[in-house]
């Protein structure tokens, strides 16, 4: 079996297994989540920032998904597309992880290559992507036998029609899935080019509680168009069709709920004129 090659380990999470299970130990000390009812999740959304950023609040969200029976595997969306990328998937193989490796659900990913028109990925041959890989060890370490799906979702009605075929898909392979969609948020500042409320923390305000808001609201309201419309009105979702695929996909599974696990910024952890939006949220 061909090893795709982490491109990330060592420098925005750790390299080594037990490097990774410090911070994870660490991550879940961070945030409450006694009050989510764990039995009845199928998914969630999460940042992808290094661990450094945004790892606690991933790491909560997946921690999260142990409340249920173990997944078969888990199907996650992301990639930095645009409405005219195509969509991405690895059909076979396995994705390197300092846990180990974790190996593709081949059957799933077949069949979906087949109904649809994606860019096929392989262990040699891929982008170099941050959004899904970042995940890979919180799903290695609470979940060792699953395995994935890795998706790129660019935001078009297309993505969302995949993400409704890999609910029908599984329910016809009697696979028990996860959802993950990977996004950030608001990329505020000099640094990402927007700067449309000056700089300073009326700029963070803004961010945290008009722009951000509108997206996470949307979220919340498991309403994957408004999700798309949201981020490419008002830039404040960077991956939104992984996103909104992963609600889709939940909603299709029978999810009807939404939460939020966290909210956080870059700015919590580096403040400066340039920050990013975080958040983790369970459905």
């Amino acid at each position: 079996m061909k090893v795709r090659k982490s491109m990330f380990s060592g420098s925005w999470y750790p390299g080594s297994a037990s490097g990774c299970e410090r911070e994870i130990k660490a991550f879940l000390k961070e945030y409450s989540i006694e009050t989510i009812d764990k039995k009845s999740l199928v998914g969630g959304i999460v940042p992808h920032a290094g661990w450094y950023f945004s790892g606690s609040v991933a790491c909560n969200v997946i921690h999260c998904l142990t409340g249920q029976t173990h997944p078969d595997a888990f199907a996650i969306f992301g990639m930095h597309l645009h409405s005219g990328s195509p969509a991405y998937i690895m059909v076979d193989g396995a994705w390197e992880t300092p846990f180990g490796p974790i190996e593709i659900e081949t059957e799933l990913s077949r069949e979906l290559s087949e109904k649809f028109a994606f860019q096929i990925e392989t262990a040699d041959s891929f982008t170099q992507d941050n959004t899904i890989e970042l995940q890979l060890p919180f799903i290695k370490y609470f979940f060792k036998d699953a395995k994935i799906i890795p998706i790129g979702a660019p935001p078009t009605k297309d993505s969302l029609e995949i993400g409704k075929a890999v609910a029908d898909i599984t329910k016809q392979l009697g696979l028990r899935v996860n959802i993950v969609g990977s996004t950030d948020l608001t990329h505020y500042g000099p640094n990402y080019g927007f700067v449309s409320h000056g700089r300073g923390s009326s700029a963070v305000q803004w961010a945290r509680n008009e722009n951000d808001r509108r997206v996470i609201d949307a979220m919340l309201a498991m309403d994957p168009e408004t999700v798309i419309i949201e981020a490419m009105t008002n830039q404040n979702a960077c991956c939104s069709g992984a996103a909104a695929t992963a609600i889709a996909t939940a909603k299709h599974l029978g999810a009807g709920k939404a939460q939020t696990i966290a909210y956080a910024t870059s700015y919590d952890k580096s403040p400066g004129d340039s920050f990013v939006g975080y958040v983790g949220i369970v459905f």
